[in-house]
């Protein structure tokens, strides 16, 4: 994770999680267990997912692939390719998930 203070700043760093993915249609915040996660079943829909890590890790099972995000990552999952998300650490993950068009 890239730390950077914005100009005119004092005692601040800031991490650019995304930039522009597309209009926004609502987000949310996940706390996932260890071993936990979901759906069961891999599953899809129109709308993408940005997510991004607070803490822990997460991993996305896209399709035939993997995908791990640490803290400070983001993602954006194709809702057209079936996907789950499960915790990929031993503690509690925390992570906003934002649905974009």
């Amino acid at each position: 994770m890239k730390l950077f203070t914005p100009p005119n700043h004092i005692g601040f760093e800031a991490s650019k999680l995304f930039g522009e993915n597309g209009k926004i249609i609502d987000g949310s915040i996940a706390y996932i267990q260890p071993g936990g996660g979901g759906p069961l079943e891999l599953h899809t829909h129109p709308h993408n997912h940005l997510f991004s890590v607070i803490e822990g890790e997460a991993k996305i099972l896209l399709g035939e692939k993997t995908v791990i995000i640490k803290k400070g990552e983001s993602f954006l999952v194709d809702g057209n390719i079936p996907h789950s998300v499960w915790n990929n650490s031993q503690s509690q993950t925390v992570m906003l998930g934002i649905s974009v068009k």
